[in-house]
């Protein structure tokens, strides 16, 4: 793998870790925002997802769809197929709140489900790439308290 590819690796996993630590910000503020939180939990999965294959040379198509994303990263981790149940839950959210329909917003359980799953999912993915996280300096959430801090 070349530097170029390396830098697009930590580039998506940055940009996942980004989109929890948003997700998690967006959560806990007074004025929450839990519909855009939970899109930014999609967000996150797809990302973590995206970084993979990019590590393995694997060309994808750009979607939000979650499913075509962990049957292509299969092909290389048979692992990747376990998330399958993950990949449908949360390819929803990254249609389902942002536009104004019925129901305009999760509710909290909810979001803390889609969290939690998307932060699994993406810690998964940094454990088959540890030489991408090294020394990375990303900001993320406190999640106890909210505020930012570095990693």
């Amino acid at each position: 793998m070349n530097a170029a590819q390396r830098d697009r690796v930590r580039g998506w996993l940055i940009k996942a870790k980004h989109d929890l630590a948003s997700a998690c910000k967006l959560a806990k503020a007074p004025d929450q925002y839990l519909d855009v939180a939970i899109y930014h939990c999609q967000q996150a999965a797809e990302k973590a997802i995206k970084g993979f294959l990019v590590s393995e040379d694997i060309a994808f198509d750009w979607t939000h769809d979650l499913e075509p994303l962990l049957q292509a990263a299969s092909k290389c981790r048979e692992k990747f197929k376990s998330w399958l149940d993950v990949a449908e839950r949360l390819t929803q959210y990254g249609t389902i709140y942002r536009y104004p329909d019925d129901i305009m917003e999760p509710t909290a359980d909810e979001f803390e489900s889609a969290y939690a799953a998307a932060n699994e999912l993406v810690e998964f993915v940094r454990s088959l790439l540890p030489w991408a996280i090294e020394g990375e300096d990303v900001v993320e959430s406190d999640e106890s308290s909210g505020q930012r801090k570095n990693s």
